[in-house]
């Protein structure tokens, strides 16, 4: 899309992000097992919110510690920032808990979505509630449909169900060529939280 379809800049650009003539939100899908899903994804969110956009991230499994992404998001007006996860579940403790966390992120991801406010929601990391059956896929599928034109979905994890993959417009497998954690090395503060 060129700038001059696009949503504009400044106030202007802000006024107008959400019925911008024309233009057709997307359902965007970051999948597969190599790094930056997430980073890919929130590459996205500081694009629109220069353009004046506003921005909603649903963060389904993260939630345990105070990531760098998190601590910046807090600052940064015309983003919401939900961490609603309890962190990675083949940690948990208790995965009822897991799975109710899930659901309420999931509700609250679909309003968002429903509500038309949002130019763009991210639902980071929802693959792996679909996966362990936290939330249905049809569930999923039936939210992005009902969407309202304007709104763009970026949906990031691993294994994205096939339904998925044929529904959006966009997908992009991250595949893992050469990793530091293969060499014993750990996550590295800045780069990967």
């Amino acid at each position: 899309m060129s700038a001059e379809q696009g949503a504009g800049t400044g106030a202007a650009g802000a006024a107008g992000a959400g019925a911008a003539a024309g233009r057709r939100g997307l359902v965007i899908v970051y999948t597969g097992h190599g790094k930056g899903k997430t980073t890919a994804a929130l590459g996205m969110v500081f694009r629109a919110l220069g353009r004046g956009m506003r921005v909603a991230v649903v963060q389904f499994i993260k939630g345990k510690w105070k990531t760098g992404e998190r601590l910046f998001a807090e600052t940064l007006p015309g983003l919401t920032f939900l961490v609603m996860g309890r962190g990675f579940t083949w940690e948990s403790d208790d995965i009822s808990r897991d799975k109710a966390a899930a659901r309420a992120a999931f509700q609250e991801a679909a309003a968002l979505i429903a509500g038309g406010e949002q130019d763009i929601v991210v639902l980071d990391e929802i693959t792996y509630a679909l996966h362990y059956g936290f939330i249905a896929e049809d569930e999923l599928l039936a939210a992005l449909r009902a969407r309202p034109a304007h709104v763009h979905v970026v949906i990031t994890g691993r294994n994205a169900p096939d339904a998925l993959v044929a529904l959006a417009d966009l997908v992009t497998e991250m595949k893992s060529v050469k990793h530091p954690f293969e060499q014993g090395m750990k996550a590295q503060i800045g780069v990967d939280f």
